[in-house]
């Protein structure tokens, strides 16, 4: 039965309001409740006051009716624009509009509030609103119901005790949200939170006659208190105040007799959830500790690095990042999708030596409960290897091998990806770059099996390959005597070949493909094999880093830059780059290039294997006679 058909009515485009109170979610988030209204309305008056105006925030909430004001420096009052609005009806009305978005502008690019939406949703979103602003002795007085302006009325302002700030008061639409009154406990907990990003800030909170007052003496420091309470271990903690220009970081770290890690993570004083900035932290921390322990000798040379979840666990981290041109996924700012750290990872490592050499035995310390947590994931992953092979030896018989594996911690296996390296020199950047939430990386000796020709057995026998059928959740088949899998069973959603940009790595990339090919195809087929493409060239200008994958992107850099400065560098491998190159071009979801392995002709897939890679040197000799000149030579 044939679908109904659309007709010129039935592509619509509607106005900021009309799609907003459509689809609030898209800029409210969660609609349960509506905190996000207030909490756009506190950002504009928490960004008041990091620019200088105004130290004191009122929260007035009564009943569905919330009342936000501040002493900041108010609107511009009764400033008409061309399109007949005047600059605070623009404010709170026109989707996009903001005095915020440029890093020349009064709030440097650096406030809370980039997008120009806040106010706009609380208006849209709300029954009715007002907002009324003041300053230069002169005020205006705004009325908006729902989502519509109302009426205006402006006049003299003649209170010298406050001579500027904003009022905004609202009552949110049940039409919108499930429960039209904010969270008050959620406010509570933001707002002293953010009196502690804030220090001399104070936020007074009137609920319904219930009064409460929130500010800190000691900052980050009163975070951190509220959050380790009696399980500290340290008696020194590692704080760091930098600021470069617009940059500015503040962070304090201490470790707890817990087991597990904490990462509070603000940006321009929004918490977030994800993103570069708390990766690239991370990372660092795992080095710096790394590099401290061995030089100490608690970490033997035989050693391999501990991981991230090792040197972090009992970790309590609170930082605050200032930074102008932050992107974000959505309006809520919980992801951060692009922030600079090069500005501050320097300071943090550089701080963090200090700390080390002024603190050894507490350091010392740590290094015990991280090296305690490696033996205590070992002895776990063995008793789980045990506990699962005992019934697939005695189904299977299948021989199992020692791994490298840096698995991940995500239970979403499907989200989950895997870089399969070639040594340990290459993977050892890769597993302190990844973001282990998702990523693993499984190093293999050399180059693995060329499997064209091999038998079931034969590949039985080769500890690498066997290596990688457990670690992808493969399961061998010995009545077809092939490896089959099970959605369910594997254990990633991108099987990634990461290799060096030469010959020696496309040869390795090759055997990884035939072995796949020959022995599961559908992982081919199913679109779970991917190729990473390192870059070939690091170009260096102006200060900054740009990373080309060929001599083609060379060619097309150096034709669009030509009587420019710059400094070109070949990058020799995988082992040769350092961290921050390594996460910049391999493991950002962001900046890294992965392409998809996809078959289009089984047919001529299977001849081109059993071509290349078979035992016949006659059909090789032939294709490399007939693409010769798409050969590219390295000099």
């Amino acid at each position: 039965m044939a679908g109904k058909l659309y007709d010129e009515k039935s592509i619509e485009s509607l106005n900021p309001l009309e799609f907003t109170r459509l689809r609030p979610q898209v800029y409210a988030g969660d609609c349960s409740y509506s905190t996000q209204l207030v909490v756009e309305i506190i950002s504009n008056a928490v960004d008041e006051f990091r620019l200088g105006h105004g130290n004191l925030i009122d929260v007035t909430i009564k009943d569905t009716t919330v009342i936000v004001e501040d002493y900041g420096q108010g609107f511009l009052v009764n400033s008409v624009r061309e399109d007949g609005k005047t600059i605070l009806e623009a404010a709170f009305s026109v989707l996009n509009t903001s005095g915020k978005y440029r890093e020349d502008g009064t709030y440097e690019g650096t406030s809370l509030g980039s997008f120009g939406i806040g106010s706009k949703i609380t208006t849209y979103l709300s029954h009715w609103l007002e907002v009324v602003t003041h300053r230069d002795g002169q005020y205006e007085h705004l009325w908006f119901k729902e989502g519509v302006f109302d009426k205006r009325d402006v006049g003299k302002w003649d209170n010298k005790e406050n001579p500027s700030g904003t009022l905004v008061q609202w009552q949110a639409s049940e039409e919108f949200f499930t429960n039209p009154k904010p969270e008050v406990e959620k406010l509570k907990k933001l707002f002293k939170t953010i009196v502690c990003l804030c220090p001399g800030l104070t936020i007074k909170l009137d609920d319904n006659g219930n009064k409460t007052e929130f500010f800190s003496k000691n900052g980050l420091m009163d975070l951190l208190d509220e959050g380790v309470k009696d399980k500290e271990i340290i008696k020194n903690r590692f704080s760091i105040n930098f600021s470069e220009g617009k940059n500015k970081i503040d962070l304090a770290l201490t470790y707890t007799n817990n087991y597990s890690s904490t990462i509070v993570p603000y940006v321009n004083t929004g918490l977030t959830e994800a993103g570069p900035h708390i990766t690239q932290i991370k990372t660092l921390l795992t080095r710096e500790f790394n590099k401290f322990f061995r030089d100490k000798g608690w970490l033997k040379e035989k050693d391999d690095n501990l991981t991230g979840d090792d040197c972090q666990e009992g970790m309590y981290l609170v930082f605050n990042i200032t930074a102008p041109n932050v992107g974000y996924d959505a309006q809520v700012k919980s992801r951060v999708t692009k922030l600079d750290m090069k500005p501050f990872t320097q300071a943090i490592a550089e701080e963090l030596q200090y700390w080390f050499a002024a603190n050894e035995k507490e350091i010392k310390g740590i290094a015990d409960k991280a090296l305690n947590a490696r033996k205590a994931r070992e002895a776990a992953r063995k008793a789980r290897d045990a506990a699962r092979g005992v019934d697939k030896k005695k189904k299977e018989k299948i021989v199992k091998f020692d791994s490298k594996l840096a698995d991940c911690n995500s239970r979403d296996r499907s989200k989950c990806e895997i870089y399969i390296t070639e040594g340990d020199s290459a993977s050892g950047n890769l597993k302190l770059a990844r973001n282990n939430e998702f990523q693993a990386v499984l190093p293999v000796r050399g180059k693995i099996l060329n499997t064209q020709k091999a038998s079931l057995d034969k590949i039985q026998k080769n500890a690498e390959i066997m290596t990688m059928i457990e670690a992808f959740g493969l399961t061998i088949d010995y009545k077809n005597m092939k490896v089959t899998y099970r959605k369910e069973d594997l254990r990633y959603g991108k099987i990634i070949i990461m290799s060096d940009a030469d010959v020696d790595g496309a040869h390795i990339k090759n055997l990884f493909y035939t072995f796949i090919w020959n022995f599961c195809p559908e992982l081919i087929l199913d679109g779970y094999v991917y190729a990473g493409v390192p870059p070939l060239y690091r170009v260096t200008m102006r200060g900054k880093h740009l990373y080309l994958k060929d001599d083609a992107a060379l060619l097309s850099f150096r034709e669009k830059n030509k009587g420019s400065t710059y400094d070109v560098s070949r990058l020799k491998g995988l082992g040769e780059m350092d961290v921050d190159e390594t996460e910049d071009t391999l493991t950002s979801v962001e900046n890294r290039i992965i392409k998809q392995v996809i078959v289009e002709d089984i047919t001529l897939a299977n001849k081109l294997f059993d071509d290349l890679m078979g035992t016949s040197a006659i059909p090789r000799k032939e294709y490399i006679t007939a693409h010769a000149k798409e050969a590219q030579y390295d000099i």
